[in-house]
């Protein structure tokens, strides 16, 4: 048995062969994560809302990775336009609000599919079992 294992949160799931993410061991990576909705595809239009789509979609797919936002120790921001950061920011500070404790982040300007705004990479370290 492989001790790479492929993650797929329910709707979350590529419409390819290429799986959300991916945990060996503890190390944990994730495909693009963008805000669509798991129930029905939909993607928020406004800025803030699809922010916080994405965030609640890191939540899902580090539940199903086996671990929480807790263990994400990098975060690479994907975003249209530069000036929609402060979006991004407001939610990333309610995920993480100690400044003690945050993850590394990168932010890089893209041209995202569709409505996306955002699309978020994370890489985790989970806590060994």
């Amino acid at each position: 048995m492989s001790r790479r294992q492929s993650i797929d949160p329910p709707g979350m799931e590529h419409k390819s062969p290429i799986p959300m993410g991916c945990r060996i061991d503890n190390i944990v990576y994730s495909s693009g994560i963008s805000g669509h909705n798991p129930e029905t595809d939909e993607v928020p239009s406004e800025a803030g809302a699809q922010a916080r789509a994405v965030m609640e979609n890191v939540r899902r797919f580090m539940a199903a990775a086996g671990g929480t936002t807790e263990d994400i120790i990098r975060l690479t921001l994907f975003v249209k336009d530069r000036k929609l950061r402060d979006h991004f920011n407001k939610e990333w500070l309610a995920m993480f609000p100690d400044e003690r404790s945050r993850p590394a982040r990168h932010a890089v300007v893209a041209d995202l599919g569709g409505k996306n705004l955002f699309q978020v990479e994370i890489v985790a370290v989970l806590p060994h079992a």
